[in-house]
């Protein structure tokens, strides 16, 4: 898909979402270092038939427990251009099972314009390159075009207060998944409760919501998968420093 046609695409869809930025500020760091080359064995190679989209929302608190001095994540943990709450962590091409398309062609480095471009919403430069050769090389022929197309659906998410929510079990009430999902979909019309896939860990902290998006970018039933945190189980939201939303 040209990557002009690729953004308006998205744009039609998602035009008429409110976009909502987070209550914690990115500063876009003026210079950001390159990330290094990730090259995929043969093994690793595949080019199944994309048949929708995954976008997969990282909670960050979460992320950074204990890597406040992790130089790998240094942009997104140290406080350094700012404190946040869900992060993109990618844009994923689905196909019908488990096989889906990934590491379609070898490409380059990511240039430190594209690092930079991005950063406030996927602040790990690593993360990025590791996104665009496994995900996006199998969605755009560039990646201006694959990173513009992850922006466009980050931003036009509006997220709930999880400062609120996870103060929900301190009130005796447990947090269920189905909770988290429902929270998403009351302020984002257009997107049901079942286009949602919320991951926590072993220890049943949020890791992650995913939305499930079908060719045409519009939200989907997800599949179940058996890894999946099932909606009635109970999750936890670390904090961290997040504050509430405003």
């Amino acid at each position: 898909m040209a990557p002009r046609l690729f953004l308006v695409l998205l744009w039609a869809w998602f035009s008429f979402a409110p976009v909502h930025a987070q209550a914690w500020q990115c500063r876009t760091p003026a210079y950001v270092p390159r990330p290094a080359l990730e090259l995929p064995t043969s093994g690793e190679i595949r080019r199944s038939p994309v048949k929708g989209y995954t976008l997969a929302l990282s909670w960050s608190p979460e992320q950074c427990r204990g890597r406040k001095h992790d130089p790998f994540m240094r942009y997104q943990c140290s406080g350094e251009i700012g404190e946040f709450g869900f992060v993109l962590h990618g844009l994923w091409p689905e196909t019908n099972g488990p096989r889906y398309p990934q590491y379609c062609r070898t490409v380059g480095v990511l240039t430190r314009e594209v690092v930079r471009s991005n950063m406030c919403v996927t602040p790990t430069p690593q993360l990025q390159q590791h996104e665009w050769a496994k995900h996006g090389t199998c969605m755009a022929k560039t990646p201006e075009a694959y990173f513009g197309a992850a922006r466009l659906l980050f931003h036009a998410i509006q997220f709930p207060d999880m400062v609120r929510l996870s103060r929900q079990s301190e009130r005796g009430t447990p947090l269920a998944a189905a909770t988290i999902a429902e929270a998403f979909a009351e302020l984002n019309e257009g997107l049901p409760v079942d286009a949602m896939r919320v991951k926590a860990n072993k220890n049943g902290w949020l890791e992650e919501v995913r939305i499930c998006l079908g060719l045409d970018f519009k939200p989907r039933k997800c599949p179940r998968r058996a890894k999946d945190t099932a909606n009635s189980a109970t999750v936890k939201v670390w904090r961290g420093t997040v504050k509430a939303a405003r």
